[in-house]
């Protein structure tokens, strides 16, 4: 796929290596398919994976063991390092957090991990990578923060427009040899399972609508969610809306605004999985669950606004992009709709839907 700065001889046998990728939901989806390529390569390595504690759930259902046999529960690594930089770094000089960090360092540096793999590109996660232990760490030449560069003993020169590829290269680097985009393999919860089947049935009859996004310039209003879900119903498609932490008021003014025709819906991450993978249609957002149901391949509208499609689109499934051509790419976090994402009409939306929803057959 990519020329890399290291050889292309014959990948070694690892016997433990260590994917570092700490957050957030949608770049933990994007390294998946690349983490999926390692494990096919070195099928019988451990195989961990170094992750905020908020986001374990994308790897392990949380009742289930974080380290041993494989198994729907943990289906593609073998143990899940589970941190809180973020609560950490809020409280940084208290003893209890010193005592958290040593015990989390003391247990994953115990592994004995021979090679790391730095997916995130930040001075922390270079940095835990090489706490690990791990003689060799691996980093795109080019990362998120420059600094970070100077932890790694093998830097990647990665090509790819998409982030999807960009991970894809820096597994290459590690497999020396080129690799398709993987399958990903989600955890199955099947309490999850049996709640969603409870909550939203068992027929695949509804499309996921997603007003929420990391930031205001990125969410397109409440109101025209609304009205989508009202032309939906008028073709037999209910819609549930998906809302995480601080969203319910926005969840509240779609449901308001579809005129009954959709209902709001709060899952946990292990119920969004079990959720999605149910839907006919996803239509959202620059966000993590527009992430999620594009590696679940379900058809996805995807409203953008300041964000690069081209970079953070869906991948792998069917999909309608839109984008209108006066927004400009910028990650500001500014708490107004862009301007360009307000050009975005309900019409265009409802339009994109109807023809993804036809091509599916579902």
């Amino acid at each position: 796929m990519t020329d890399h700065s290291v050889s292309s001889a014959a990948a070694p046998p690892f016997e433990r290596l260590l994917v570092v990728r700490l957050s957030a939901m949608g770049d933990i989806i994007h390294t998946l398919p690349a983490v999926a390529a390692l494990r096919e390569a070195f099928p019988n390595a451990t195989l961990g994976w170094l992750v905020e504690e908020r986001w374990a759930e994308l790897l392990c259902t949380l009742r289930y063991p974080r380290s041993g046999q494989r198994s729907p529960q943990r289906p593609l690594v073998d143990r899940v390092h589970a941190v809180n930089t973020r609560a950490w770094r809020r409280s940084l000089l208290s003893f209890n957090t010193w005592q958290q960090m040593a015990v989390s360092l003391r247990e994953l540096r115990g592994i004995g991990y021979e090679t790391a793999v730095d997916f995130q590109g930040a001075i922390r996660t270079a940095l835990l990578a090489r706490w690990s232990g791990a003689r060799v760490v691996y980093g795109d030449i080019q990362p998120r923060e420059n600094a970070a560069r100077m932890w790694y003993t093998r830097q990647v020169t990665t090509t790819g427009v998409h982030v999807v590829q960009q991970a894809l290269e820096l597994a290459e680097a590690v497999i020396q040899r080129s690799v398709p985009a993987q399958k990903v393999d989600f955890p199955m919860d099947p309490d999850a399972e049996n709640k969603i089947t409870s909550l939203a049935g068992a027929e695949r009859d509804f499309a996921i609508l997603n007003p929420g996004a990391g930031w205001g310039a990125k969410q397109w209003p409440a109101e025209r969610y609304g009205l989508v879900a009202s032309e939906l119903a008028k073709d037999g498609v209910r819609s549930l809306i998906n809302y995480g932490p601080g969203e319910e008021q926005l969840a509240e003014a779609v449901e308001s605004a579809s005129a009954g025709a959709a209902r709001k819906i709060s899952c946990s991450i292990s119920e969004l999985i079990a959720l999605t993978r149910r839907a006919r249609l996803f239509i959202g957002g620059d966000t993590g669950p527009m992430h999620l149901a594009s590696a679940l391949q379900i058809p996805v509208v995807a409203i953008f606004g300041p964000t690069n499609p081209a970079r953070n689109g869906p991948f792998g499934t069917s999909s309608s992009v839109l984008r209108s051509p006066s927004s400009l790419t910028s990650h500001a976090r500014h708490r107004a709709p862009e301007k360009g994402i307000l050009e975005i009409t309900p019409e265009e939306v409802i339009s994109a839907a109807r023809k993804l929803l036809q091509r599916s057959g579902l």
